[in-house]
C-alpha cells in the first residue's frame, strides 16, 4: 500500500509554490466547467448564492475577468500605457456589469468563449518563469500593479468560490475543495485588507485573533488601527475576542458568503469587526 504525503502548507506566493497553485487552479476549473456543461436552457438561468447572478452571469463574469487579465499582461509587456486603477469601493458594481453584458449570447458560445479565453491566460501563467512570478509586474483594472503570482491566485478565487455560489443555487450545498480552502487562507488575509470599509472603520482600533484549524491552519493576530489593518502569525493569547474557523468558512466568510467563526470572548466586539468590511 502506498501512501501520498502531503505538505501542510505550500507558499504560493513563491515561485516554489507556482505549479502547486496552478495544478489547484486547473482542478477547480475542471469542477466549474462539469457544472456549466450540465446545465441546460433553463438551469442556466438559475440564481446563485452570488447576489444578483444567475448562472450565465457567473460564467460572464469569468469571461469578463479572464480576458481583462489577458489584455493588462498585454498590455505590461508591451510597455504600453494602461489606465488608473478604479479603486476596490466601486469593484462590486462594475462587475456586475461586466458579467452581464454577456446575457444576450447563448449559453453553448458563452462557456466556449470561457474556455477559449481561459487556455489563452493559462498558456501565460504556464509560461512564467521563477523571476516573473513574484517580480514582473501586471496592472489590475482596480488595483494597480501587483505581482503576476497574484493572477492564478484570483482564478482560484473565482473558480473555487464561484463553483460554491452555483451549486448553492442549484440546492447542492457543499464545502470547498480541500486544496482550495487551504491555498486560499493567506490570500484571504489580503481581502480583508483591502475591504477594510472608511467609514466602519473610523474611529474604531481593535485587536483580535483567527484561529484556522488543519493542517494548512495557525493563529493570527489582526490589528485594525487608524483604519488600516494588518496581520501576523503567532499567538493569540490574552486578545479580547477569538474567531475560530476552518479552512472552508475562513474563505467563505472573508468573501462574505456567510458569517462563520465560533466567537471566544467580547461579542459585542466580535459583531462590530463583522461588519467592517466591504464586499467585493
Amino acid at each position: 500500500m502506498s501512501v501520498e504525503v502531503r505538505p501542510a502548507r505550500v507558499n504560493t506566493m513563491a515561485p516554489e509554490g507556482k505549479d502547486h497553485l496552478l495544478r489547484v487552479v486547473r482542478r477547480e476549473r475542471q469542477a466549474f466547467y462539469d457544472l456549466i456543461d450540465s446545465t441546460n436552457d433553463e438551469t442556466w438561468k438559475t440564481p446563485t448564492a452570488c447576489t444578483e447572478w444567475e448562472i450565465r452571469d457567473v460564467v460572464g463574469h469569468l469571461v469578463d475577468v479572464t480576458e481583462g487579465y489577458i489584455e493588462r499582461f498585454t498590455l505590461a509587456r508591451a510597455k504600453q500605457p494602461f489606465p488608473e486603477a478604479l479603486g476596490l469601493p466601486g469593484m462590486a458594481k462594475l462587475l456586475d456589469s461586466g458579467a452581464k453584458r454577456f446575457r444576450s449570447s447563448s449559453r453553448t458560445q458563452l462557456i466556449g468563449r470561457l474556455k477559449e479565453s481561459s487556455d489563452k491566460l493559462f498558456e501565460i501563467l504556464d509560461a512564467l518563469s521563477p523571476d516573473q512570478y513574484t517580480t514582473e509586474m501586471i496592472p489590475h483594472v482596480y488595483m494597480g500593479p501587483l505581482p503576476t503570482m497574484i493572477y492564478p491566485a484570483f482564478q482560484l478565487i473565482d473558480y473555487s468560490v464561484h463553483t460554491w455560489d452555483m451549486r448553492a443555487g442549484l440546492g447542492e450545498l457543499k464545502p470547498l475543495s480541500e486544496d482550495a480552502a487551504n491555498t486560499l487562507i493567506p490570500y484571504m488575509f489580503i481581502v480583508l485588507q483591502v475591504t477594510v470599509d472608511e467609514e466602519a472603520a473610523k474611529g474604531f482600533d481593535a485587536n483580535w485573533g483567527v484561529r484556522i484549524s488543519g493542517d494548512a491552519g495557525g493563529t493570527w493576530k489582526l490589528a485594525l488601527k487608524d483604519g488600516k489593518l494588518t496581520y501576523e502569525e503567532g499567538s493569540i493569547a490574552g486578545l479580547p475576542v477569538v474567531f475560530n474557523f476552518d479552512a472552508n468558512d475562513w474563505v467563505l466568510t472573508a468573501y462574505q458568503r456567510f458569517s462563520g467563526g465560533a466567537v471566544i470572548g467580547d461579542r459585542q466586539l466580535a459583531y462590530r469587526i463583522r461588519w467592517l468590511f466591504f464586499r467585493i
